[in-house]
């Protein structure tokens, strides 16, 4: 399964290819509709990335990815064609060139989908967008910080994600 840095990464780099610009904030609304439409596509069984999406106050968030584009702050995200790899340790670290190819092409086109939907949309809109769903509402009104894979997938089973 790919990690939600290697996903995140590849929705930056696409996102430049339909010409929309992507901010951290937006980006983390682009991986919550992701995980969206891969659960509904295995009926819950596969997400897009293992990694939890937490309720933060602007809407859902991957935490790691947003650690890793934080730098930005609300500007635009550059493409990435290498970035630091840290999976031997801080102390160990290896640059790396990013390859769409550790997606495969199927779920390529998944994530494609979810950008020629949703990518057209501010940040701010996909903001709004999330606040006004029940995994999002359920998480942050109870103080919860997670927003389970299976209350996304029983939510967009539903509601096919088809917001605009």
């Amino acid at each position: 399964m790919t990690s939600a840095l290697d996903v995140a990464r590849y929705i930056v780099n696409i996102s430049y290819q339909y010409q929309y610009a992507i901010s951290n904030l937006k980006l983390q609304k682009l991986l919550y509709f992701c995980q969206a439409v891969f659960l509904v596509d295995s009926k819950g069984k596969t997400p897009c990335f293992p990694e939890e999406i937490e309720a933060w106050d602007f809407g859902p968030v991957v935490p790691s990815v947003y650690r890793a584009f934080k730098k930005y702050g609300g500007n635009n995200i550059p493409k990435v064609s290498e970035y630091k790899d840290t999976s031997n340790g801080i102390w160990n670290l290896q640059t790396k060139k990013f390859s769409e190819n550790i997606i495969t092409e199927k779920d390529r086109k998944k994530i494609n989908e979810v950008i020629i939907h949703f990518g057209k949309f501010t940040a701010s809109k996909l903001v709004d967008i999330t606040h006004h769903q029940k995994p999002w509402m359920n998480a942050y009104y109870k103080n919860e910080d997670i927003i389970s894979k299976k209350a996304i997938y029983e939510y967009f089973k539903e509601d096919d994600c088809n917001e605009s």
